[in-house]
């Protein structure tokens, strides 16, 4: 039986040990962290649980399932749960996205199939209702960038938009401060990177796919799970793996890779106070870019220059970290994400306990915490409203109040939906922390998939035979950092070390992501213009005119059945 060691037990990590278990490999896998699960992982909040109660649920960040995740969500299907079910089945459907802004009143859109008159009225107003201080030049103007990412070949994506950024694409610097406001955040809080700094392929192509599921909703455009992560996930993961015969280390940090002849001849792995070196047939990396960049020595190198992008990649890194706030009673505010538009630190948020459906609160803490806003900060560098200081400028206990202070400018409007008496306790995520200097750092930053970074970006196999790679800086169909492309990683990783063990198992499948397959023609005739040297002519003026015919045709039919005594009762 061949062995496969796998390095981080992340999703990725997790992803591997499935696929290489279940075609007949000893498998074994070494975690730094004390709780599996990577950045997916939840985080009991220390020394709060009481009387026998669990410790209270906090995590690095607030998970989400988009309608086109498809490997994850393969894998989640494959996971028991309980006799009758998997962990797939523990996804629940998040039927709304909230759009907040300072001062203005909060408005929730359906982005699952409307099951009432009330849901096809909230989406009315919201989009001819609320005042978002854009013209319709400006609107025409954001949806022709993303027809022309639609209409374009995969050639021209992946030559052209790759060496422009999602700002420059959008000419961010003659746009307006509402158009900012609105498309920008909108970008930046479903994207994750900055508007700035992230490639237009890869921006483009995801926020596409995820608006084009909001516009046109189905019953699971937006998923969530039914419980904490490690509790309805990971644990079961790990449970089923090990039945199969995986063996899962944690607080095993690796603190180098062994070179002989051009090959990987083992791994130093620290645990446990103790150094020891472990061997196998193959070894798979999932650890990320940059804990994985610093083991790449100079002998690697010469047995595989491509790995020198990793060194680069580390640098592309940006921070994306979570805080909970425990309450003493339950705050929906909507059913799904909350995006704060005007936030200056990028804040998202999700009310957790209504889609925590049979989990009882008072399990954890003492007792008291009734709801759950998860929040995840994605901008540190730019000054807060409260004390005008920077994130990564302030102390844990000043992170809580300013996130706290933006939380309540831009929900508590006609009504004091957050109240500071409400407030249990809170959690930061402890990757942020301070170094000697007072200095802080952040021990899990994310990826961005910055302009010209995929030439850095390695494939999941080597030049180093029995070297595989799976993280989410490997290049991928899926293209971001998230859960989908660890996944699709693994497999790519897994499927690369079958055909190096001569194996006849079955390959990992892989899908094809942001096809959008009924824009075909679009795609063949952009083809063959690039092909050409041609720029892209995709209809462009032509579309235009039909978007602003919509939106006319929109608010005129939306201001005249207003008027009527019928269409208001049935809205009511």
């Amino acid at each position: 039986m061949k062995k496969a060691i796998i390095l981080g037990g992340g999703v990725a990590g997790l992803s591997a040990a499935h696929e290489l278990i279940e075609r007949g490999f000893d498998v074994a896998v070494y975690e730094s962290k004390t709780i599996p699960g990577g950045k997916a992982r939840s985080i009991p909040v220390p020394h709060s649980g009481t009387d026998g109660r669990k410790n209270l649920p906090g995590e690095h960040g607030f998970r989400c399932f988009p309608g086109f995740y498809r490997h994850i969500i393969d894998t989640m299907r494959r996971i028991p749960y309980d006799q009758n079910q998997s962990v797939y089945d523990q996804l629940v459907t998040a039927r709304e996205m909230g759009l907040a802004r300072f001062n203005h009143q909060l408005v929730a859109i359906s982005t699952s199939i409307p099951k009432s008159m009330t849901g096809i009225k909230k989406n009315m107003k919201a989009l001819f209702d609320s005042d978002w201080g854009l013209s319709e030049e400006e609107v025409v103007f954001f949806t022709e960038r993303l027809w022309q990412v639609m209409t374009s070949c995969r050639e021209r994506i992946m030559d052209e938009y790759e060496r422009i950024s999602w700002w420059d694409y959008l000419d961010g610097d003659n746009q307006s401060k509402n158009f900012h406001e609105v498309f920008a955040s909108i970008s930046r809080s479903l994207v994750a990177a900055k508007s700035t700094e992230a490639s237009a392929k890869t921006f483009g192509t995801v926020l596409s796919q995820l608006l084009m599921g909001i516009i046109t909703p189905t019953n699971d455009s937006d998923r969530v799970l039914n419980g904490p992560t490690n509790e309805v996930w990971i644990d079961p993961w790990i449970s089923f793996l090990k039945q199969k015969g995986v063996s899962y280390y944690t607080n095993a940090t690796v603190s180098g890779l062994q070179l002989k002849e051009g090959k990987i001849t083992g791994v130093h792995i620290h645990r446990d106070g103790y150094e020891e070196l472990v061997k196998a047939d193959f070894y798979l990396s999932t650890l990320p870019v940059e804990a994985m960049a610093p083991l790449v020595t100079s002998d690697m190198l010469r047995a595989d220059p491509t790995l020198s992008g990793l060194k680069k990649l580390a640098k592309d890194v940006d921070w994306m970290n979570g805080i909970q706030f425990f309450m003493k009673r339950e705050v929906p505010i909507v059913n799904g994400h909350l995006i704060i538009m005007d936030s200056p630190w990028a804040i998202t948020a999700i009310s957790q306990k209504q889609f925590w459906i049979g989990n009882d609160l008072q399990q954890y803490g003492d007792g008291q915490v009734r709801g759950i806003i998860s929040v995840d900060i994605s901008e540190w560098n730019k000054p807060g409203i409260l004390l005008g200081k920077k994130a990564i400028e302030c102390t844990k206990e000043e992170i809580k109040d300013e996130v706290w202070a933006q939380l309540k400018k831009a929900l508590n409007h006609e009504k004091e939906l957050l109240r500071d008496e409400d407030v249990h306790s809170w959690f930061l995520d402890p990757d942020i922390n301070f170094d000697i200097s007072g200095k802080m750092i952040n021990s899990e930053p994310l990826l961005i998939n910055k302009v010209f970074a995929w030439s850095l970006r390695p494939y999941a196999f080597t030049g180093i035979p029995n070297l595989f790679l799976a993280s989410d800086y490997v290049r991928t169909n899926t293209d971001l950092a998230s859960m989908e492309a660890a996944n699709e990683a693994a497999r790519r990783a897994v499927n690369g070390i079958l055909d190096a063990a001569d194996s006849r198992k079955r390959k990992c499948k892989i899908w094809d992501m942001y096809k959008f397959d009924l824009l075909t023609p679009w795609h063949i005739h952009d083809w063959v213009r690039y092909r050409k040297g041609l720029p892209w002519d995709g209809g462009a003026s032509f579309f235009s005119r039909g978007i602003h015919l919509l939106l006319y045709a929109g608010k005129y039919a939306w201001g005249k059945a207003k008027k009527f005594k019928w269409f208001r009762s049935v809205f009511k």
